[in-house]
This record gives structure tokens, sequence and C-alpha cells, in this order.
């Protein structure tokens, strides 16, 4: 086994290889940008060494700069993680020119199996059903012209990546260029490849894959089939194993096809090989020539470390079974954590995790982050805060677990996908196992939900809250030394009241707060009154309304508090009433950025007339492509964008003229 093991990676994959490595004794070394250099995968880590400026480009995907760090490490091998430069054939040789272990396949089966034109064209000469599409020259003539011949709806997707990225519909011919050109900046972004291919859009199709693993003995195994069709924006947010309601010869036969594939290539390392599967027909999708995200459900089901078996083969051993030897028990299901929008078609949300309390782990739970409270998600990396694993006797076991922890889950400070993870998992068709690619696009309504709609009893609770939490400041600030000083509304004829406001929602509601004692006060607001009294204070608060309990966390910011009760949140603006009246900017007269992020493309001037919906400005952000559109048929007056800024949130990029487009 390796001594010394250098982590090419960040986040939630680096400490789990971390965690595997010290388990086993392996010394581990760190790398990170200047955006994660207190990161906690880097305090995990024995050493750390800085790679420079946050972009990937300039960090996690410089070869040059890892390679450094391997030799002024003395590193014997290097783990690429996935993402990143995981697929890199180009890193993979130069690992072996420095004489260290790549812990993953050989160059050479890197780009046989890892670009997905040749492992198509592999699969062709196999006999395995492969989806119709075009994998060869990339000028814009060819690709049209293939496009034609496939016919639409197709997919311009990478060649050389995963993880949705780089991944287009295209839904008819006038389409086409914007999104190749699109789909290949995205690419050259995530994995340093701009290269794609065209394939063809099934209907209803649902995403299956088999993990294989190989190692320099030759033999090589398949695990039992996991489903992962649960997906937004091309990318898995839900994975489960086995795969359900999969006929067993199916299951069979996908799984012989993976190792056809593995072993045509000489496959040694931990892989991948997905298909898409509609009816009772598969089709080769690619294969990743990495682990996957969705190990930990594989691992749970088997009962074995997949970070291991790739330490083990990679340092010469045998596989430490053989297929027959693998045994599986019960179902094990993932959720994916994001920082994002789903109502806002799954925007990254960046910003600090004021409050962050994660769901209990156990032997039948797993909790899987590379952050912690006080962390910030920036917009340079995949916005994934956590994977949650959970593990049953069957499927519906696993499936309760699963919902019962994440709605366990709290976090403040950034929008996440909580919301809508329970509802998947809540939802008849998801415990159906009625499944398939477009799952989410079928469940529109799925998305609407998320949008935090409150009743009239849990407003009354978070108003509570906030005027608790408003009290405790208050009292807190002026340390009265007798009534007279107190600012909490005491008067020696009249009924104690302060008047207050709060804004959730850029709606304003005028409250009145009467304290009665330290934890009890009277709360006055539209025509209702009720009795609060405060159990416990603090970021976690428990309180009873006229009576009845409840507990919620409130977190303080800069023009208010956050609240969150359950998988409702609300940010509160305090108004103050002092204040002078400001002019917010007309949202139509002006574009502004949703998030931090790069300029990469301005595709308007100065004095053009545009109409509603035309892109003006494309941002990349957490290695997504975000185009913004002209929110109405206007004149361009001004923009204050140019190719390579970094912009802020909330930062003006376009100012309209006044009245519509001539």
């Amino acid at each position: 086994m390796f001594r010394r093991l250098l982590i090419a990676n960040r986040g939630e994959i680096a400490c789990r290889i971390i965690a595997t490595a010290k388990r086993l004794g392996v010394a581990t070394v760190a790398v990170y940008s200047d955006a994660d250099a207190h990161a906690l995968h880097v305090e995990r880590a024995d050493e750390a060494y800085p790679l420079g400026a946050a972009p990937a480009r300039e960090s996690y995907l410089s070869i040059e700069k890892i390679l450094a760090v391997a030799r002024a490490a003395k590193v014997e091998a290097v783990h690429p993680g996935y993402g990143f430069l995981s697929e890199n054939a180009d890193f993979a040789e130069r690992c072996a020119a420095e004489g260290l272990v790549f812990i993953g396949p050989s160059a050479r089966a890197m780009r046989f199996m890892g670009s997905k034109s040749e492992a198509k064209a592999l699969m062709e000469q196999a006999g395995v059903p492969v989806v119709p599409g075009y994998h060869g020259a990339q000028d814009m003539e060819t690709l049209t012209r293939a496009a034609e011949r496939i016919g639409y709806p197709l997919l311009v997707k990478a060649s050389a990546g995963g993880g949705g990225k780089g991944m287009r519909v295209v839904a008819h011919a006038d389409a086409l260029r914007d999104a190749i050109e699109s789909a290949k900046r995205e690419a050259l972004s995530s994995f340093g490849d701009d290269r794609v291919l065209l394939e063809k859009r099934l209907e209803r199709p649902r995403h299956i894959e088999a993990q294989i693993f190989g190692d320099s003995h030759g033999d090589c195994v398949a695990f039992a089939a996991r489903d992962c069709s649960i997906q937004r924006r091309h990318q898995k947010i839900i994975e489960e194993t086995p795969a359900p309601l999969l006929p067993r010869t199916l299951d069979e036969s996908l799984r012989e096809a993976a190792l056809t594939a593995a072993r045509a290539a000489g496959y040694v390392g931990a892989g991948t090989v997905e298909f898409l599967v509609e009816k009772d027909e598969f089709f080769f999708l690619e294969m990743n020539t990495r682990l996957q995200v969705e190990h930990p459900i594989t691992e749970m089901i088997a009962r074995e470390d997949l970070v291991e078996w790739q330490l083990r083969v990679a340092a010469g051993e045998p596989l430490p079974k053989t297929q027959g030897e693998i045994e599986t028990r019960g179902s094990a299901i993932e959720a994916r954590v994001y920082a994002e929008q789903p109502a806002r078609d799954f925007l990254p949300s960046t910003g600090r995790l004021d409050y962050l309390r994660e769901p209990r782990a156990s032997a039948s739970l797993r909790v899987e982050t590379g952050v912690r409270e006080g962390d910030a998600i920036t917009p340079f990396y995949d916005p994934m805060i956590a994977k949650i694993i959970a593990w049953g006797e069957d499927r519906e076991a696993a499936r309760a677990r699963l919902l019962g922890a994440l709605r366990d889950y709290e976090i403040i400070g950034v929008e996440t996908n909580l919301r809508l993870l329970t509802s998947i998992l809540a939802n008849a068709e998801f415990v159906a196992a009625a499944i398939d690619t477009q799952f989410l696009p079928r469940h529109g309504e799925l998305l609407a939900a998320d949008a935090d709609t409150l009743d009239a009893s849990d407003l009354t609770f978070i108003l509570a809250a906030s005027a608790a939490a408003w009290l405790a400041r208050l009292r807190a600030a002026t340390k009265a030394a007798t009534p007279f000083d107190d600012l909490d509304g005491w008067r020696m004829n009249a009924a104690a009241g302060s008047r207050l406001a709060f804004r959730p929602d850029g709606r304003e509601l005028a409250l009145v707060v009467a304290p009665l004692d330290a934890t009890r006060f009277r709360l006055d607001m539209a025509g209702s009154s009720h009795r609060v009294e405060t159990e416990a204070n603090g970021p976690r608060m428990s309180l009873r309304v006229d009576g009845v309990r409840r507990s919620l966390v409130i977190v303080p910011d800069e023009s208010g508090f956050v609240v969150a009760l359950g998988a409702a949140q609300r940010r509160l603006e305090l108004v103050d009433p002092l204040a002078a009246p400001s002019r917010a900017a007309n949202a139509v007269d002006t574009l502004s950025a949703p998030l931090p992020a790069r300029v990469t493309q301005v595709l308007a001037t100065a004095g053009e007339d545009v109409r509603k919906g035309a892109p003006l400005v494309m941002l990349e952000a957490m290695k997504m492509e975000i185009a913004l559109a002209a929110p109405r048929d206007a004149r361009i007056a001004e923009i204050h964008a140019a190719i390579g800024d970094m912009v802020k949130q909330g930062e003006t990029l376009v100012v309209f003229a006044e009245g519509a487009a001539a």
C-alpha cells in the first residue's frame, strides 16, 4: 500500500478519500485554491498545498501546478476523485512520466472508454445497441448534416465529460448552432476539452448504470445496477440500487455488456457503464472512467469500501472479491443536496452557510460533505453541499429513512433543493418506482411547491420568532439598569408595547410587541392578538404561540432575520420607519447578474433593438453556463459587461432605454 497520497480534488470527494486513506494508514496531501484556503478537506488532510487563483482552470485543472505539488510533497500516488482531471488522459500520462501512480485506468483505456465517441464505436463492434447519434468531426457544417440525419429532438453532449456538463437539448434546427457553441464552452471550462457528440433523444427512458471494477491480473466484476433517472439539467439528484422493477434478464444483460466493454479495454480500476432503458430494450450511453458521485449506494448494499478497492488495485493487488463472492443486501438511495433555486430553473445559489444542522449519521445513514457551518458556497465550483445516503432492508425502508433525514437537514444562508428532494421522495409515482428521466419535467408541480408557500399558522410562528429575537437583541444591547432605561416599550402608566414592521417577500407587516415578562410577550398583528412564550432562544428557538409549541431556526442577517420552519424558509427584512425612501431600479429597465459569475459572451451592443427573450449576456458560474435574456422588447442604452469580467450578484450589466424597441 502507498505511504503518501495526493488528492487532486476538493470538497466532499476529497474528504471521502481522506477518510479511507487514514483508515489504511496512508498519509494524505490536499491541494486548494484561494477560495478553498480554509475548506474542510484542507483541514482534514495531513498536509495541504496552495494552487493559486480560484477559477478551476488556474487551480484544480492545472496539471503543472498539481504535479509541482506532487514533487514537493514526495507522494507516491495521485487520486483525482471525480470531475476536474479525473478523466484527463494527458494527466494520467504525466503522472506516469513523473513516476506517480494514477488512481484510475491507464491513459490508453481512458482515451478508449472515457471518450463517449470511442466507447460507442467499441460497443457497436461488440454488438451492444447504442443510441443513434454522431461522434466524429467537429466542424459546424458536418455536425449540422449529422443532426439532420439523426432527427430532432436530439442531445448535444460533451465527449470528454459527464455530470450533465456540456449537455443541451435541441428541439429544432434553428437552435442547433447556439446549443453546440454553448456546450463547447461549458465542456472546455469543466473538462478542458470542447469536443461534442450528437445523440437521438429518447422519449421516456430510464438511466441505468453498472459499477465495474478491473484489476491488473485480468479479473473484472460488476455490481448491482443503479437507477439514476431522477435528474435536473441532465444531472442526477437521486440515485438508488438495486434498480427497482428491472427484470432480472435485463439486469444480467446490462452487466454483461458492461463487463464486455471493460474487458475489451483491458480496464483497471473503478468505472461506470451507463445505459438508457426503454421498455425491454437497452442502449449503451457512455462509460465514466472514474468513481461516480453515487458510489456510496453501491457501497451500502455490498458492504464494501470502493475507494479502498481503488487504492489496492492501483497498488497492484488483485480485486478483493471475485464476481461470485460479491453479495448485496437491502436497498440504498442517495440524494444530492445542492445550493440552488429549483423554482428558478435551478439557478445556483451562493453565500455563507450561516447555520447548518446535518441529519445524525448511523450505520444506515451516511452524510458525505465538504462544508461546515460558516463556509461559503462560491461561484467557482459545483454547488453540491452534501450527499445523504440511506440504507434499508428494502426500497421502502430506505426511502422512508432518507425522507426523514432530509426533513431533519437545516441550512440557512443559501437557498437549497431540500424541499424538492423531499417532495420527490414523497411523490406517489416515486414511491411506486414509476420513474424515468422525464420525471421532473412531468412533475412541474414539485418545482412550484418549492416556492415555500406558508399558511397563516406558519407565518404567525415565523413573525413571533422574529419578534422574540428582536426583543432579545434589544435587551442585550441596552442592558438596562432600571425600567426607565429599557427600550422594550415599558410605560409607567400604560401598557408596554413597541411597534415594528417586517417585510417578508416584499409585503410589509406591522406588529405590536408588548413584553409581559422575561420570556413572554403579547403579539398584535393584522387585527389578531397572540400570547407568545419563548422556551429556548438562540439559533434553534422553541416557542409557544397561544399554547401551541413548535421549534424553528432563526439567524440574523444584515437587514433582519432568516427563519426556517421545517422545510419552509423566510427572510424577514426589519423595516426602519425613519429610513429615507429609496427608489429601487425598475427590473425591466436593467438586466442584473443573478449571482457572482464570469462573463463569457456579450451578444448585443449599445443602441441595438432587441426582442423579449433574446440572449444578451452569457455567464459562467459553478461550472454552469447561464444565459441572461432581454426581459422585454427594448433598445439597449448601455452595456456594463465585457468578456472575462467577474461580476457581483445584483450588478447591473445592461441598461435599457425608456419605452419599447423601435
